[in-house]
């Protein structure tokens, strides 16, 4: 990093320790309501996100924010309420509200808390609480130095949409009358901008960015601003190519949307609903046999890393997919019981992802698909989670003999998510580190891709 990082005062074992005090005293207000359970969640969020356009400052945010969820069950009738204000009148208040509306819903054979054997024993370290101690000035500079790296590297970079830098620090405690109580403490940060090439209708834009949990694995601010720049002045004089089936390389940053688009079809509210193209799947061969997806819930520095679901429910390491076989869904309590399955400890979504790679760096991926299409954005919606078919607006490069030959733009590429998942030829080990979704680029052995004609 090309900042200095000073030593923080960390206070945010003693604040974590005044949420859980609240949310003690929060479940013994439901008891004594009548609840006959109830969970509660406390938050608190502290940040600083700075703008800047053109060698000018356009926006300095700081934020303080805080938020408490109450939920009660009567039996299996269910209610909610929250609330910022902790004073202790509206505590009282909240919980009269949520327990208000419990008494006045109906049965729902599948409300209620997660039982109580699978709440999580252990809580581990991840090492994901990394405060950054910057304030506006330090964080304006590094994004002026990140915007300035940019428009210097070639004259056609004439204008910017900006650079950006932000750091947040979140704390939060799940508690339920199981007598589960969680806490974690989780930092992000990131350094990002979008430059324009060109002028008039052949303007270009792209960007770049670099997100982390400490403020260390970030990119310096000036490869930053100098990646975005290269990406922009790349993509001048696009053309477009003839309609018909190439094969088409996602790239790293893109391909995480087809594990996406795979989580969306496995979940269990798609699933309860029937409203996914994967309904009944589990066993199925949906993938080549090489590619395996493990949920990696205590991999150190995870975007997603914890020992437990939003519901307490302990997490554990396992297998989305093997060697191409589809395991099991993603559930919450919930979902689950609609089901009449068990959840798999995904209440708020899986933690960290893991795509298996059969195929060298980015270079390689372009020599093994000799000729067809790069994408490297993605436009629209055209999604369709209960057909799986899919239609998507793209650019990216033509690839000639193992290389980018030229910028394409203009394209729909479209096909069907079970024939795209199982016409994968390659995914490469240039992971892209900026998600919960860690995978590299995926080769589609062959789409449609709709061009000038």
């Amino acid at each position: 990093m090309n900042a200095v990082i000073p030593h923080l005062e960390d206070d945010s074992q003693a604040r974590l320790d005044a949420l859980a005090a609240i949310s003690q005293r929060l479940l013994d207000r439901c008891r004594a309501n009548g609840a006959s359970q109830a969970e509660v969640s406390c938050s608190e969020e502290r940040g600083l996100n700075v703008n800047v356009r053109m060698g000018a400052v356009e926006t300095v945010e700081s934020n303080h924010d805080r938020g408490i969820g109450v939920t009660v069950y009567f039996g299996q009738r269910k209610g909610s309420a929250s609330t910022a204000d902790l004073r202790e009148e509206s505590l009282e208040s909240t919980v009269a509200q949520a327990c208000a509306i419990a008494r006045y819903t109906e049965d729902d054979p599948a409300a209620g808390l997660a039982d109580a054997e699978l709440m999580a024993r252990e809580h581990g370290y991840f090492d994901t609480w990394h405060p950054w101690g910057i304030d506006a000035d330090q964080a304006l500079d590094l994004a002026l130095a990140c915007e300035a790296a940019g428009r210097d590297v070639d004259a056609r970079i004439e204008n910017s949409d900006g650079a950006s830098v932000g750091s947040s620090a979140s704390l939060s405690v799940y508690a339920n009358s199981h007598g589960f109580v969680g806490r974690d403490r989780d930092t992000q940060h990131t350094i990002g901008c979008a430059l324009i090439a060109g002028r008039g209708d052949a303007m270009q834009r792209d960007g770049w960015y670099s997100t982390a949990l400490a403020a260390e694995d970030l990119e310096s601010a000036v490869a930053i601003g100098r990646s975005a720049a290269e990406r922009a002045v790349a993509r001048l004089a696009p053309r477009q190519i003839a309609t018909g089936a190439y094969p088409v390389l996602f790239s790293a940053e893109i391909a995480r949307s087809l594990i996406g688009h795979l989580l969306g079809a496995v979940s269990g509210g798609a699933l309860y609903r029937r409203a996914s193209f994967l309904l009944d799947s589990v066993g199925t061969q949906l993938f080549p046999s090489w590619l395996s997806i493990e949920e990696q819930p205590f991999l150190r520095r995870g975007f997603r890393s914890s020992s437990y679901d939003s519901e307490g429910v302990a997490t554990r390491e396992s297998p989305l997919v093997r060697d191409g076989v589809l395991q099991r869904y993603v559930l919450g309590s919930y979902s689950a019981r609609k089901l009449g399955l068990q959840t798999t400890a995904n209440a708020g979504g899986v933690h960290n992802l893991a795509v298996s790679a059969n195929a060298g760096g980015f270079d390689e991926m372009l020599r093994g698909m000799g000729r067809g299409l790069l994408v490297t954005e993605l436009m629209g919606q055209g999604v369709n989670n209960v057909t799986g078919d899919y239609s998507r607006g793209a650019a990216g490069f033509w690839v000639e003999n193992g290389a980018i030959a030229y910028p394409v733009d203009g394209i729909t590429i479209a096909g069907n998510l079970k024939t795209m998942f199982a016409g994968i030829e390659a995914v490469g080990s240039d992971v892209d580190p900026r998600s919960h979704i860690r995978t590299g680029s995926i080769l589609i052995g062959r789409m449609t891709a709709a061009g000038s004609d």
